[in-house]
């Protein structure tokens, strides 16, 4: 992964999770769900697939 794929990244990840938050008050699900909408996302450098799309 490129460092600006992994900035973006990070950004997205961002949405979910604000700077300097502490961890411990997410719950599974919700941890579970984060991550399921951020692999569903359509990525231009996927050609506007999902990365679950790619991986299957």
């Amino acid at each position: 992964m490129a460092a600006g794929a992994n900035e973006n990244a990070n950004g997205l990840l961002r949405q979910y999770v604000p700077k300097g938050c502490n961890f411990r008050k997410f719950t599974e699900s919700q941890v579970f769900s984060a991550v399921h909408q951020l692999n569903h996302r359509p990525r231009k450098c996927l050609d506007y697939r999902i990365a679950h799309e790619v991986l299957m």
